[in-house]
């Protein structure tokens, strides 16, 4: 029987988020057999970290001072002990890490880029690119980011491959009981509900969101005003409930903070939307697709090729306006949300299981 390949993933942290999300289930979905899998945390642990330790060995890295980006030896100290014969990095530690890993005479070194800032400073590209001229293979959650890559960042094209994003379409099925969320929250039957699930940061655009439901509630005539309900957490919450306060968005919009039970959120809403200023293959939207939800998002990044040139329901976010517009004219108004959704976001669930169903997360592999 031949060795096991060693694989060290690397990672900022293993708290909420679809970059995290997708990590951990890389790592749950290796074979065993094939993979001796090890997990290292630049930070802390985090919530999908939990139980992890029973597919990989986990490392905490040691200490670093700003000098490690000159000569992180700590660290790969660290990886050397390891002994991996792949060094597989995520976002925010590309730079770090596979220089430390190259000190480490680590074999190869792969990267999956996730995302990258919009606009994308100059600094951060020129970090990326030297990153790059060291790793063997740089796997892009989208066609979009990996032209970004190329074109705006300078990594040699040979080395990128576009790996797509995939979800778990069984656990993500249309259907479920919407009551629960609804009693919880005190909604009615009859109350739209705008949905949305993700990190509370700047770059995922919620200020954007919740601009367009205020503009919405401008406009409203038609039945119960819709609610905006977000599952999440962040650095822009603060800024966020100042916002509502301000315009007196009252039980209008409900911030829920980060959630577990995603799957009982998505049978709740009528429909799921996201205000991304940059994306690259939205895990948030697959999940929520696939479960059968009618789309509102933002045209960036990957969300276009997710949602297919026959239902796009996307709009720039440049133009404040037109997100209004897009929620105003959705199915969520005609089809109350405890009876039954339209065929469209069946079709997009379809979608998501042919092009998905954990494909993107094996294709990481």
């Amino acid at each position: 029987m031949s060795r096991r390949l060693r694989v060290l993933h690397v990672i900022q942290n293993l708290h909420y988020g679809g970059m995290e999300r997708l990590f951990a289930d890389i790592v749950r979905l290796l074979d065993p057999r094939e993979f001796e899998s090890h997990v290292m945390v630049l930070g802390f642990l985090g919530h999908f970290g939990e139980g992890l330790d029973r597919y990989a060995t986990i490392h905490h890295a040691v200490p670093m001072t700003r000098l490690s980006m000159l000569r992180p030896a700590g660290l790969a100290a660290q990886i050397r002990a390891i002994a991996p014969d792949v060094v597989h990095t995520h976002q925010g530690c590309w730079y770090k890490v596979s220089l430390a890993a190259r000190m480490a005479g680590v074999p190869w070194i792969v990267h999956t880029e996730h995302g990258r800032q919009k606009p994308d400073p100059f600094i951060a590209r020129s970090v990326a690119r030297l990153a790059s001229g060291r790793t063997h293979v740089v796997a892009s959650v989208s066609g979009a980011l990996a032209e970004h890559l190329k074109t705006a960042v300078g990594v040699d094209g040979a080395r990128i491959r576009v790996l797509t994003n995939g979800v778990d379409t069984e656990l993500y099925q249309p259907g479920g009981d919407p009551c629960p969320i609804r009693k919880e929250l005190g909604l009615a039957d009859d109350t739209p509900i705008i949905g949305s699930i993700g990190r509370l940061e700047p770059i995922k655009g919620y200020d954007v969101v919740v601009d367009a439901w205020l503009r919405l509630r401008e406009t409203w005539s038609e039945g119960p005003l819709p609610v905006l309900v977000v599952a999440g957490d962040g650095s822009a919450r603060a800024d966020l409930d100042a916002r509502l306060a301000a315009a007196n968005a009252g039980p209008g919009v409900r911030l829920l903070g980060w959630r577990s039970d995603m799957t009982a959120l998505h049978a709740a809403f009528s429909l799921f939307t996201m205000g991304s200023r940059s994306e690259g293959t939205s895990v948030s939207l697959l999940e929520a697709m696939s479960a059968g939800l009618c789309p509102v998002v933002t045209d960036v990044g990957g969300n276009a090729a997710v949602l297919g040139p026959r239902s796009s329901t996307a709009w720039c976010p440049r133009e404040p306006r037109r997100p209004r517009r897009r929620l105003d004219r959705r199915p969520h108004r005609r089809h109350p949300p405890c009876r039954r959704r339209p065929r469209r976001p069946r079709a997009g669930a379809g979608r998501v299981r042919r092009g998905g169903d954990g494909a993107g997360v094996r294709g990481h592999i």
